[in-house]
């Protein structure tokens, strides 16, 4: 039980657990379309002034360039520790102004507010990201793509906990956003850090992350279900307590791998410990009885014969060494057919290492190589670095857009509420990311192709669903929500993943947090100056403020237009949002374009990172269909 519990404690996989957990918390900005509107109608700003707020809270949410270097010089629980705090004071004081209905701060400071406060998440997302890439090296699709789908399930598992809650009052949701992720990171801070442990080769790593993946899958069919109830039919508060209970269980659930990997797995390991000592002395007295029989008869030989010659010497040694190369062999034939595999394709890999690293010593030039650890001033000279960020420009911050502005959206069509269209876009989001770090994982280990060919697919599958906002058909708001959030989210595990392999992991954490800048950029441009401004003037169009009285100056206008308790920017219809939604779409056909570029330029680099590992693979099958194992060790060879 001891042993279990300190093995627990030096758990990787609690520390990847826990991360999911600190990643749930990570992703309120995902939930500023449900409290915008609050926002909106207890301060009186207009639509531009609330895409202005919507551009404050992803710069926040987004340039961790304090994040990344701080993880450089301070431990992960100081990182987590003042994430906790940002969030707290930031949203702390916004719920202050926004519950109280007065407007006592100028509109910069509540646009630094909402900054500071969303800023806490960037300082979540690297603690957990660094801590957990480290602790999986060979596994980092399927870790940032489960860490960063987590963080963009935030909506949802915040919007059914502020349901159980029941509280009328919808300013409350911003109380619920500043408290909730500073508990959770108090409570975490010193259980996420790299552990160093990570074992060579795990054969159960495989069957944990299936589990992970089929916990996770799970968890958003239930809130699917359970938004969809919620939309669709009246619930009672005791109903949502049995909703929030249910979703309590799920995020428990992966609990049970670690105290698998700790408890049951230190037994078993503890036996094969003691099999392999007990063979491997069979294996040593095996060959130490020979060895002894013919070194007592070598010894007889040589006293009743004091005078050898050399031919006699060399023929003794010559014997002396078949009988070690026999016995030696029959040493090999007690070990473990698949450990002897591992050790063959461990020794496969060192060779082809060693081969690799000398072609490059021979043709060395100035500064690293892609796949090698970059800094990021040689990063910001290359090429591929800038690509990747422009893409991720145009598809995150066209995403971004949608995700802003959804609240309006739903008022502009006629839709009640927008809850269930922030909910379902956080679930969309969610899975786009399991499955874009799953599917780039295939693309990249398996068949050794680039990366960022998935980042191109989800960009096109955005580009449809933008169509869809734009022509506002009957059911496209449900649509488009599921075609954006799986793009967008596909984007937040295929980036980093890229990024760790192009431009190592070294300085993974200041590299990073330079990508996601794209994600306030796109969303300043496409959100703040396209979409707040379209709206706006279709509003003015509506409400007739082009047909003022000629005496009524511009600057009037200006001011009843903008002023606090004016509802001059609300607007009605499809025309709302039509021309922002055919801008999005080309911008993402724009963001595929550069991804492609990308998948053209590291086809070499990815071939070279990845299919060195699958010629190993192809090896080892070859080898087992054939069952001439020893003979596919060159050493082996030479020795026989």
């Amino acid at each position: 039980m001891a042993n279990g519990l300190r093995r627990l404690g030096t758990s990787r996989w609690l520390v990847l657990v826990a991360s999911m957990w600190l990643q749930a918390c990570a992703g309120v900005g995902y939930m500023y379309g449900s409290y915008s509107p609050v926002i909106k109608s207890r301060l009186g700003y207009n639509q531009k002034q609330m895409n202005t707020l919507g551009v404050a809270k992803d710069i926040g949410d987004s340039v961790g360039l304090l994040a990344g270097t701080f993880s450089d010089m301070m431990p992960s629980w100081g990182l987590i520790s003042l994430g906790g705090l940002l969030n707290l004071f930031g949203y702390g004081w916004l719920w202050l102004i926004v519950s109280s209905a007065v407007y006592p701060l100028p509109f910069w400071m509540i646009c630094g507010l909402i900054c500071v406060g969303t800023n806490g998440e960037t300082f979540f997302n690297t603690a957990a990201l660094v801590s957990c890439v480290r602790n999986f090296p060979r596994n980092r699709g399927p870790i940032v793509g489960i860490l960063k789908g987590f963080t963009g399930l935030c909506g949802a598992i915040f919007t059914l906990i502020f349901a159980a809650l029941y509280v009328p009052d919808q300013s409350a949701s911003v109380l619920l956003i500043a408290v909730g992720p500073a508990v959770v990171a108090f409570s975490l801070m010193y259980v996420i850090r790299p552990i160093g442990n990570s074992p060579e080769h795990d054969p159960l790593e495989s069957h944990y992350f299936n589990w992970i993946y089929a916990i996770c899958l799970a968890l958003a069919a239930y809130l699917m279900i359970v938004l969809l109830v919620q939309d669709f039919s009246e619930v009672n508060n005791f109903l949502s307590i049995i909703f929030a209970f249910g979703l309590f269980v799920f995020l428990v659930l992966p609990l049970a791998i670690p105290i698998h990997s700790a408890f049951a797995r230190a037994e078993q390991t503890l036996s094969f410990e003691e099999a392999g000592s007990s063979k491997l002395a069979d294996a040593s007295e095996k060959l130490k009885a020979p060895l002894l029989s013919r070194q007592h008869t070598l010894t007889g030989m040589h006293s009743s014969q004091p005078q050898t010659s050399d031919a006699e010497k060399q023929t003794k040694v010559h014997d002396e060494g078949l009988l070690f190369s026999e016995m030696e062999d029959e040493k090999l034939k007690e070990i473990p057919e698949p450990v002897r595999q591992r050790n063959l394709a461990r020794i496969h890999s060192q060779l082809l290492k060693a081969v690799a690293e000398g072609a490059v010593k021979l043709k060395r030039r100035k500064g690293p190589r892609r796949g090698e650890d970059f800094t990021l001033r040689e990063a910001l000279l290359k090429a591929d670095f800038w690509l990747l960020f422009f893409a991720l420009c145009c598809g995150a911050g066209s995403g971004l857009t949608v995700i802003d502005n959804l609240g309006q959206m739903g008022e502009a069509q006629g839709y009640s509420s927008a809850h269930i269209f922030v909910s379902m876009i956080s679930i969309w989001n969610f899975l786009g990311r399991l499955g874009g770090g799953y599917i780039s994982e295939i693309i990249a280990r398996d068949h050794a192709f680039p990366r960022p060919s998935m980042m191109a697919v989800a960009q096109l599958i955005m580009a449809v669903g933008h169509f869809l906002f734009a022509m506002a058909w009957p059911g496209s708001l449900y649509l488009g929500s599921l075609l954006v959030g799986l793009g967008y989210g596909a984007h937040w595990s295929i980036v980093p993943a890229t990024a760790s392999e192009l431009f190592g992991l070294k300085n993974f954490g200041i590299l990073y947090n330079f990508l996601t800048i794209a994600n306030p950029l796109g969303s300043f441009v496409f959100s703040g100056l396209i979409a707040g401004s379209i709206y706006d003037r279709e509003a003015e169009k509506q409400q007739g403020f082009h047909n003022f009285p000629a005496e009524v100056s511009e600057i009037e206008t200006n001011l009843l237009i903008n002023s606090p308790g004016s509802h001059s920017s609300h607007c009605e219809g499809a025309a709302c949002f039509r021309l922002t939604y055919l801008i999005m779409t080309v911008i993402c056909l724009v963001g595929t374009i550069l991804s492609l570029a990308l998948v053209f330029r590291t086809k070499v680099v990815y071939a070279s990172l990845y299919g060195k590992k699958q010629h190993e693979k192809n090896i080892v099958v070859n080898d087992r269909k054939s069952g001439l194992h020893a003979a596919s060790d060159p050493f082996l060879v030479n020795k026989k």
